[in-house]
């Protein structure tokens, strides 16, 4: 007998649509694994940084801890502010208008140098806030050491991450796998020259990780630039065939575009950041536990990023092609592949919270504690997974604003208002537990105010993606091939 008509349908449909998701996850790792390798190298820098520091003593931890607070609160939103050129770039190259991208790329440099000298003077005046905290002497010594060396690499790494960005988005992403495992390689060796003071060198403790950071990004800058003046894949769009001088209308462009993502990534790493500089009235065992767990969450973090800055080049790509249907497709099939992992991460890291913290310390209080952190850190690999992933496919689709509303409102006006409640306990508030939860408190805050944040970008993708299927007409000439 034959199947009825709907039923023969859901038959080919079915295999049909599976094949395609296959496809695109292929697809999208193919471009994804490099940048998780180099995502990786560059997390296990912070991580090398950390456990050396950790194994020197608790106060050079604590004072790496500190410091790192005001660098990665720096270069994130460093980061947010420039990815402009990213989607940009890659709705160039999915038009074919391949002559647009290096004018793009020079301009973006031109706003990376801008930025980055900026950055240098807030990070060192940032700084300055550890002279009002009570912190041990030694402890603010090297947190605001770290700061002021560390600092000297902020406009090489400004000028970095907007040739990243080029590169990813003309699906060029194994330079920056092999720099960064390079890079890893040399901070280790400096490390142990600076740290410890070996081979001869005076034994700097924390202050020789600051030294590390600072040389290993100037070392990345150029050797990517080496690696795209001798690579062929980087000729047909060259930017560095003539000078040019600012161009403001492309600049504000840019400025226009990047901004909101700057303080996205500034609205939720400072949450970040203060947090653990209201864990510091705790101790110093409270600031490294909080250290271990965030550092391990960064360091699994790296997957779900690398997704979705690969994602952001697909969607992008699609829709340059003017392929709305297809960039809707390339979205979801990214977001559903972060979750599986994200999945799997939490139950990683419950299960081996012990030998996680184990590897960052030999001091049991501080072992201790970090276990206990990591049990909620496992809790937020759901949300704090997908929604980084959303957020680089509605990017994709240059919309900026909402993203950053909704970001600003789940970490300052969730986050941070309940962590304060919950870790600081101040009596004066009636709903406030009888005894601070410490770092405890703050890590729940993080679980809520990381879960409204995925929710309402979960809505706001599936509006900006059948939005643009509602307003677009597919292009007739080929697509990006999934």
């Amino acid at each position: 007998m034959t199947p009825p008509p709907d039923s023969t349908t859901r038959l080919h449909t079915a295999p049909s649509f599976n094949r395609r998701v296959l496809s695109e996850t292929r697809a999208l790792w193919q471009l994804a694994w490099p940048i998780l390798i180099g995502q990786l190298a560059t997390i296990g820098m912070s991580v090398t940084d950390v456990a050396m520091a950790g194994h020197a003593s608790a106060q050079d931890l604590a004072g790496v801890a500190l410091g790192v607070s005001i660098w990665n609160m720096t270069i994130l939103t460093l980061m947010g502010l420039l990815m402009a050129v990213s989607p940009v770039v890659a709705q160039h190259v999915g038009a074919g208008e391949f002559d647009a991208v290096p004018q793009v790329v020079r301009q973006g440099l031109w706003k990376a140098l801008a930025a980055g000298l900026v950055a240098f003077v807030v990070a060192n005046l940032a700084a300055l806030v550890f002279d009002h905290m009570a912190l041990e002497p030694a402890v603010r010594e090297v947190a605001k050491g770290f700061v002021q060396v560390a600092s000297f690499g902020l406009p090489a790494f400004s000028c970095y991450r907007v040739l990243y960005g080029y590169s990813t988005s003309i699906n060029q992403t194994k330079p920056m796998m092999v720099i960064a495992l390079a890079a890893l390689v040399l901070n280790a060796l400096i490390n142990w020259l600076l740290v410890f003071g070996n081979a001869g060198f005076s034994p700097l403790g924390g202050l020789g990780c600051a030294w590390s950071t600072m040389l290993c990004v100037w070392f990345s800058l150029l050797a990517l630039l080496a690696w795209m003046r001798l690579a062929t894949a980087y000729r047909r769009t060259w930017p560095f065939g003539r000078f040019e001088r600012p161009q403001w209308p492309l600049l504000r462009s840019l400025f226009r575009l990047g901004l909101p993502i700057g303080v996205t990534y500034f609205a939720e790493t400072s949450a970040f950041s203060l947090i653990a500089l209201l864990i510091a009235r705790f101790g110093s065992e409270q600031v490294a536990a909080h250290a271990i767990a965030l550092n391990f969450t960064s360091l699994t973090f790296m997957v779900p990023l690398s997704l979705g800055l690969a994602l952001l080049t697909r969607v992008g790509q699609s829709l340059g092609a003017g392929d709305a249907a297809a960039a809707r497709f390339k979205a979801w099939v990214g977001v559903g592949l972060t979750l599986a992992f994200a999945l799997l991460s939490a139950l990683g890291i419950a299960l081996g919270r012990e030998a996680i913290a184990a590897a960052y310390t030999s001091d049991p209080v501080v072992a201790a504690l970090a276990v206990q952190l990591l049990v909620f850190a496992a809790l937020f690999q759901l949300s704090d997974c997908s929604q980084v992933v959303i957020s680089c496919a509605i990017r994709a689709y240059k919309v900026t604003r909402a993203p950053m509303l909704l970001h600003l409102a789940a970490f300052w006006g969730v986050s941070l208002p309940l962590g304060c409640l919950l870790g600081l306990a101040p009596p004066w508030l009636p709903f406030a537990p009888a005894e601070p939860m410490a770092a405890q408190g703050f890590w729940i805050a993080l679980i809520v105010g990381l879960t409204v944040a995925s929710g309402g970008l979960l809505v706001l993708l599936r509006r900006v993606a059948n939005g643009r299927m509602a307003a677009t007409v597919p292009a007739a000439g080929p697509t990006i091939a999934a």
